[in-house]
């Protein structure tokens, strides 16, 4: 039986449309547009999943092109975190492009728009200009200097140019329309002065264009074919393709713009402006810290790049905004850790085991598997000795039928070692107990073929070498927020929803070879869960941060 062809998405659609109606294949052509003002977040992943997965589908190419039109908050260091960011994902650009490429061409183009009478110099102030614009249900109110002669407009919009006068004195404005219902086509900005150095152009440029001039004709200049973007700029299509109309040429291909649903996900924020306060503030420690929405974030976290790619797939191209659970997002990392995290051994609340009747001073190399979930992941060996730490909650005294770990007269079988029976236990002077004792069965050993290593006991636990674990610091991270959409209500403070135990460090003990694990390579600590090594560690400290848990919580509809 043939396999049933994957429906379009509605952006394929259009494609496929714009294909049957004359364009052609090898005029396709993508761009993903980061503005260089932060780290990229969550809600990126799916603009650049959607622009460079298309690009992969039509064999197109796909530019990386920097809209970096605001110098105020545009940093070198943000680029460089997009570039990686954007390759990590897994995808290739053709090109990296930059709207500061262009600034000449949209400076000559606005002084063609001033010639043709579509463009003007207003020299009221932004409030005021704001205030004029009235509302969608009411006729904007025009500019004094919206009429004035196209040769003063022009030596204004030069002089602004050359710096000579003051941010905010004036700025350059288009011609469209102050009664359109569409806000964004009363005179919309097109230039305001801004003396500051910006981080590719130096302090050439007094003047930067706004926006929505500087995006619509760097995909022209580009001859993208299909602009894609979040929802927010449907309203902003009209202006867009007014921009194109003034400078478009019609042996060229007119970019097309066409939006899809942004992707909020529950117990995240995706504002920059609130990301970058949670980092003044002290709430993180920097755009990087595993409990950010940023890509970086959920990299150091062990998130990996294909599950990433695989929750945007699930979630599809949507014209309607909804919110996903974070919890589909866990799973679709699990789902990948499952099949490439290596198996380790660690205890996180370590107790110490002492098997009695093994003999002092004896040790042993025992052989277990890497990840029972991939044929050829290999096998390790691991030390073992009398003196043994598990887990605490693994041990009872007392327990019934159904607690299948260790209990005193129980026995339990140690992962890839031996059958063990609790025989009795020390306690501190508060009645803790701080060792197990416990005998092992010989003859038992995993592997070995013989009658007792074949005998089935109801538990199996895991546990490490005392002699041979090394330390280490465990960081569990849990939600940053308590509620689902901690942003959304406008006259509440979104840090009143930070949830005080987001990360609870604790210090445990790790079999000998995680002393070699590479930063960031994907584990699971059996039985606890999926971590990753983090990039604090040293040669002599080893910290380990908790991607997800075991447990999934998600059910796939």
């Amino acid at each position: 039986m043939e396999e049933e062809k994957k429906s379009l998405n509605f952006i394929e659609q259009i494609i496929e449309d714009d294909l049957a109606n004359g364009l052609k294949k090898d005029q396709i052509r993508f761009r993903f547009p980061p503005e260089p003002n932060g780290y990229l977040h969550v809600g990126h992943t799916k603009a650049i999943c959607i622009n460079f997965g298309l690009g992969e589908k039509y064999n197109a190419p796909v530019n990386l092109r920097f809209d970096d039109t605001n110098p105020e908050k545009e940093e070198q260091e943000f680029v460089d975190s997009i570039m990686k960011d954007v390759e990590w994902l897994g995808f290739k650009w053709d090109k990296v492009l930059y709207a500061s490429d262009y600034f000449q061409q949209l400076y000559d183009w606005a002084v063609q728009l001033i010639k043709e009478g579509k463009a003007y110099v207003d020299e009221q102030p932004s409030e005021v200009i704001t205030e004029q614009r009235k509302n969608p249900t009411e006729p904007g109110v025009e500019s004094p200097f919206r009429n004035r002669p196209v040769e003063e407009s022009l030596d204004l919009f030069e002089r602004m140019k050359n710096g000579e006068f003051e941010e905010g004195s004036m700025s350059l404005r288009a011609k469209i329309d102050m009664v359109s219902p569409n806000m964004n086509m009363r005179d919309p900005v097109m230039y305001r002065i801004l003396k500051r150095p910006h981080h590719r152009t130096g302090i050439t440029w007094k003047i930067y264009p706004m926006y929505d001039w500087a995006h619509g004709e760097s995909d022209y200049l580009e001859q993208v074919s299909h602009s894609l973007c979040s929802l927010e700029f449907e309203n902003h299509r009209p202006l867009y393709n007014w921009y194109l109309e003034q400078v478009y040429d019609e042996s060229k291909v007119a970019p097309k713009q066409r939006e899809f649903a942004r992707m909020n996900v529950s117990y995240m924020i995706t504002s920059k402006r609130k990301l970058q306060r949670l980092i003044a503030e002290n709430v993180v420690n920097g755009w990087d810290d595993p409990r950010m929405p940023t890509i970086s974030g959920m990299r150091r976290k062990g998130f990996t790049a294909k599950a990433i790619r695989n929750f945007i797939d699930k979630v599809g191209v949507a014209k309607r905004e909804n919110l996903i659970e974070i919890q589909l997002l866990d799973f679709c990392v699990r789902e990948d850790l499952n099949k490439v995290a290596k198996r380790v051994m660690a205890v996180v609340d370590p107790i110490k085991l002492v098997i009695e009747n093994y003999p002092e001073g004896q040790e042993e190399s025992l052989i277990t598997e890497n990840n029972n979930e991939q044929e050829d992941a290999g096998t390790r060996e691991i030390p073992f000795s009398r003196e043994l730490y598990i887990e605490r909650e693994d041990f009872k005294e007392e327990a019934g039928n159904k607690f299948f770990r260790l209990k005193l007269g129980g026995e339990v079988r140690l992962k890839s070692a031996y059958i063990i029976k609790g025989e009795r236990v020390e306690k501190d002077e508060n009645g803790e107990i701080t060792t197990i004792y416990a005998t092992y069965d010989e003859k038992s050993k995993s592997g070995s073929g013989t009658e007792e290593s074949l005998r089935k006991v109801k538990g199996t636990i895991h546990w490490v070498s005392a002699k041979h674990a090394i330390p280490v610091e465990v960081r569990n991270y849990e939600k940053l927020f308590t509620v689902e959409q901690p942003d959304a209500e406008k006259d509440v403070d979104f840090l009143n929803f930070i949830n005080p135990e987001s990360v609870n460090t604790i210090q445990g003990f790790a079999e000998p070879s995680l002393k070699d694990v590479a930063v960031g390579e994907p584990l699971q600590f059996q039985r606890i869960g999926y971590f990753t090594k983090d990039q604090d560690s040293t040669d002599t400290h080893f910290v380990f941060n908790r991607t997800v848990t075991l447990k999934d919580s998600y059910k796939p509809e």
